[in-house]
């Protein structure tokens, strides 16, 4: 028989073993939670798209109070990656498409032999009709060059100076390059991502020679020209009332400031039709940056949950609006978190995710209405379905590990919640920064072919003329 004190010993010693159990049960949880993580973002499916459990409605918890608000509303939740694209995309008629009507016909005649267009009884066969079909063609790029010439013109009398035509404009004036290569250049940088590497070797083909040296030289040079533009591009940006701000990671090879790894600044401004993309390099990801970029601006500024703005949006007076985009992406990461035997279950992730849905069904369906016609909707639809979110949200907030990947994305939404809901009061106002992210997803995708701008230079040239190829 144990000693009193004995006894107390092991009591102690048995509550700190089960205490440092849980911690890395907690511990393994959290870490298998990374690495179903990890195994998604290498071989999962890009798009956030979730499936109902089967022989179920798709409801966790609250399913009556859920669907009563669902009906009252007159909306539908779907579970779908970009949430304001069509569900069902139009069915595709089966044979082959025609080719495209604006493109221009060369028609080509295949006659018969004139010894075959004789009958056999003598008489000459009539045309009555033709069968026509057609062939896409391409002819490849041609490349010639284009040789100036200015006659110079004297008087043969008086001998009184020399008349020349001038100089035609051009945007490099002293480079062998005309307005039209420069042009194919940058598109097929800017906006096919083809490297200046690959180009070189295009070029080469035609036998022309041009290192990729003197491509970015070019391209460097050209930018000057277009700053007066990208100025009143800016300024128009400014006077908005509304700039949706993004920043994306870009490697600068020659730098002295910050390393290697500097950014790229993305604002997007405008209604549709008339919209504005602006791309900004630099350094550094620090407030200061954003306050420079949405100096004098005013009214709405749109971000993702990064605190600098915060900040600036004080400090400028401007009203800071979140994104629901990003909120709903950390619970469909938290639904893939999930053991591979639960994510067709029906847990409170999958219910949050839904009812973001609905708001998003919502804003599918008034997007066509002006904007005081889609406040008034959002006023009486959308808010009671925010209210239920957020108390449906806070009620599992005391029962949800606060490390593991819902309890983060908890934690987001309940932090973000005053920005994110503040959509609710203008119309102008977007559900979220998906545009922003949209007009960075071409660097993006240009980035993996190029991987890196070689120097401070060449990531501002390249901010300038993603700015006027993504907004042209």
């Amino acid at each position: 028989m144990l000693e009193p004190s004995s006894s107390t010993d092991a009591q102690a010693q048995i509550a700190q073993l089960q205490a440092l159990l849980s911690e890395r049960e907690r511990r393994i949880r959290v870490l298998e939670e990374a690495l179903r993580l990890m195994r998604v973002e290498k071989y999962g499916a890009s798009r956030e798209k979730l499936g109902e459990a089967p022989g179920q409605r798709g409801l966790f918890n609250e399913a009556e109070a859920a669907v009563e608000i669902l009906e009252a509303a007159g909306v539908e939740a779907t579970l779908i990656a970009t949430p304001l694209r069509d569900d069902k995309a139009p069915a595709k008629s089966p044979g082959r498409k025609a080719l495209p009507a604006h493109l221009p016909r060369i028609e080509v005649r295949h006659e018969l032999p004139a010894i075959e267009r004789v009958c056999g009884c003598g008489a000459a066969l009539q045309e009555i009709g033709a069968e026509t079909s057609e062939q896409l063609d391409i002819i490849p790029a041609k490349i010639h060059v284009i040789r100036h010439v200015r006659p110079k013109y004297a008087c043969a009398h008086c001998h009184v100076g020399v008349k020349i035509a001038p100089v035609p404009a051009q945007i490099l004036p002293r480079s062998n390059v005309s307005s039209r290569f420069l042009a194919h250049l940058i598109t097929s940088k800017f906006v096919d991502g083809l490297p200046f590497y690959r180009l070189q070797t295009v070029l080469a083909r035609h036998e022309v020679a041009m290192p990729r040296g003197t491509q970015a030289a070019v391209t460097i040079n050209a930018h000057a020209p277009v700053v007066p533009l990208l100025n009143l591009m800016d300024e128009r940006m400014r006077a908005s009332g509304y700039i949706r701000i993004d920043e994306t990671p870009v490697q600068v090879l020659k730098s002295e400031a910050n390393g290697t790894q500097q950014w790229m600044w993305v604002r997007v401004a405008g209604p549709p039709g008339q919209r504005l993309i602006l791309f900004d390099h630099d350094p550094s990801r620090s407030a200061q940056v954003a306050a420079r970029l949405l100096e004098s601006a005013s009214g709405y500024v749109q971000s993702d949950g990064y605190a600098a703005y915060d900040a600036v949006a004080a400090s400028s007076q401007l009203t800071h609006v979140g994104c629901f985009a990003h909120a709903r992406r950390r619970f469909f990461e938290a639904v893939q978190a999930l053991p591979r035997s639960e994510q067709k279950r029906n847990t409170a992730a999958h219910e949050i995710v839904r009812r973001i849905d609905a708001l998003y069904a919502i804003e599918r369906e008034i997007k066509h209405l002006s904007d005081e016609e889609r406040r008034h909707a959002r006023q009486t639809r959308a808010a009671p379905l925010l209210d239920a979110l957020h108390t449906f949200t806070k009620s599992l907030q005391g029962q949800t590990l606060t490390s593991g990947k819902l309890g983060e994305a908890l934690a987001y939404l309940h932090k973000q919640w005053a920005k994110l809901i503040r959509y609710v009061d203008d119309g102008r106002i977007a559900i979220d920064t998906n545009l922003a992210e949209n007009a960075i997803r071409p660097f993006a995708r240009g980035r993996r072919a190029w991987l890196f701008a070689d120097s401070v230079k060449g990531a501002k040239a390249s901010a300038a003329f993603f700015s006027l190829v993504e907004t042209a």
